[in-house]
């Protein structure tokens, strides 16, 4: 099975594919898909964590402002958890459509996390892409998933369950 995934970025970037479905749970999609067309590999911290040929398992929570990536390299090995702070994620039948907030979460497998993107974040105000709204919604939205991290609290258990070769 294949949910078609539509991601818009603001202004006017939207990412349509179709990836494969890993479990269909209703209210979260787990799929599976590849990173293509990135144009330089993702570092965070001097390490390269994410770069095209990658292999991601990603959690599509309907109703919540993230999504979660668990990010394998070529060789299968778990790189971290990438997690996109979202303005929303609705689904439709077999469509998933989130829209970006520019802001980014990487955790690595140790637990250390790093905020990303704040630089697209404060462009996108800037230049009106975003009202003041939004921005401190996309920051209080990333500050609470980090708090959560600390604390244990995230991600969702579920998110462990699943790996590569599908459930753990």
């Amino acid at each position: 099975m294949k949910i078609h995934l539509i991601y818009r970025r603001l202004p006017n970037r939207v990412l349509e594919r179709y990836d494969d479905v890993v479990a269909d749970l209703g209210d979260v999609i787990v799929a599976k898909s590849r990173f293509e067309g990135m144009l330089v590999p993702l570092r965070v911290n001097g390490v390269e964590v994410i770069k095209n040929g990658y292999t991601m398992v990603y959690f599509a929570f309907v109703g919540e402002n993230y999504d979660i990536l668990k990010v394998y390299d070529e060789n299968g090995k778990f790189k971290g958890l990438y997690i996109d702070v979202l303005a929303y994620t609705k689904r439709e039948g077999n469509t998933i459509e989130m829209l970006d907030l520019f802001l980014d979460i990487f955790v690595f497998p140790g637990g250390e996390a790093f905020l990303l993107d704040e630089d697209e974040l404060e462009m996108a105000l800037n230049y009106g892409l975003i009202d003041r709204e939004t921005f401190d919604f996309a920051y209080r939205i990333a500050r609470e998933i980090l708090e959560k991290l600390k604390r244990g609290e995230f991600p969702p258990k579920m998110v462990w369950e699943y790996r590569l070769e599908g459930r753990e």
